[in-house]
């Protein structure tokens, strides 16, 4: 296991590299960020002169990143347009959405592997159909609108919940945001999990632990969910970073302060450093959960060994 863990980090230096490069270059082609730092009104030449050696933009693509990259091992992510370090943001925004992604993710675990497992068990019944009905509506509503018809509902007719996140952003003003955003995945998570229990239900390791006279819940729990839940566990294990840096809409209809809220901010902004440096976190919580899933492979299913 340690010597697959090691290999896992070795492997994961390149992508890094790669993935950094790649969000690096069309980062700074977007458009011209000394333009969008000066407003409306262009800069006169002499500003924008100094603007771009300030910020390090007079100099060619590739030297940019390989300071970027020399910086980043240092833990420098660089400076926003506005003067603020961009570690600052991350401190203000990362725990922020941390929270949201918690919420969401509890959400897929406890309802969508519930509801999946009592479909899986009852496939082909009332429950069973009335359930796929449920998530194919809920896949075929984008984010945004689930998120404004509930804030609409919720927040301003019947005054159950607050409008908007205040700036703490507790756990308990992140339930109705953190379902939304959780929405289309937990969708997901449901039907993957049904079709995976219904397939595992005539396997022959299921039809022999019941021959032997095992507990239905024992049968269910040690034996026909464990293994059922390698392709939920991969899909939520990858969903981890693809809500971080997919709740930009999900934050801004609530106003909450998070990652996706400086995401949006930089890139309308133009502003670099910001984006660049939020996107490569990202990537690094991506590879991250993406080992985590892997080890965990081996404790659902014990036929399962790296060496």
């Amino acid at each position: 296991m340690g010597r697959y863990v090691i290999r896992r980090l070795l492997q994961m230096i390149p992508v890094f590299i790669g993935a950094t490069l790649l969000i690096f270059l069309m980062v700074n082609v977007m458009g011209d960020p000394i333009a969008g730092l000066c407003g409306d009104r262009a800069c006169d030449p002499a500003t924008a002169a100094q603007l771009e050696k300030e910020f390090g933009l007079d100099k060619p693509v590739w030297q940019q990143y390989l300071i970027y990259m020399g910086n980043l091992f240092t833990g420098d992510f660089g400076t926003a347009f506005n003067g603020q370090p961009v570690t600052e943001l991350m401190a203000d925004s990362f725990p922020v959405t941390i929270r949201l992604t918690i919420v969401a993710i509890l959400f897929e675990i406890v309802i969508g592997i519930s509801l999946g497992v009592l479909t899986g068990l009852k496939r082909g019944r009332p429950i069973d159909s009335t359930v796929l009905v449920l998530t194919l509506v809920v896949l075929s509503i984008p984010t945004f609108v689930t998120g404004l018809l509930l804030q609409l509902l919720l927040g301003v007719e019947w005054g159950w919940i607050k409008p908007a996140v205040s700036p703490e952003a507790p756990f308990s003003e992140l339930i109705v945001p953190g379902f939304v955003l959780a929405s289309v995945s937990l969708a997901y998570v449901t039907r993957l999990t049904r079709t995976s229990i219904a397939e595992n239900k005539r396997a022959d390791y299921v039809r022999t632990a019941i021959a032997k006279g095992l507990p239905r819940r024992r049968v269910i729990i040690r034996h026909l969910l464990r293994n059922s839940l390698i392709p939920v566990v991969t899909f939520i294990g990858a969903d981890i970073g693809a809500l971080m840096g997919g709740a930009i809409a999900t934050e801004r209809i609530f106003n909450i302060h998070g990652v996706g809220y400086q995401l949006y901010q930089g890139i309308v902004r133009q502003n670099t450093q910001t984006v660049v440096g939020f996107v490569t976190v990202l990537v690094l919580v991506f590879l991250l959960a993406n080992l985590l899933v892997d080890l965990l492979y081996a404790i659902l299913d014990p036929r399962i060994r790296y060496a």
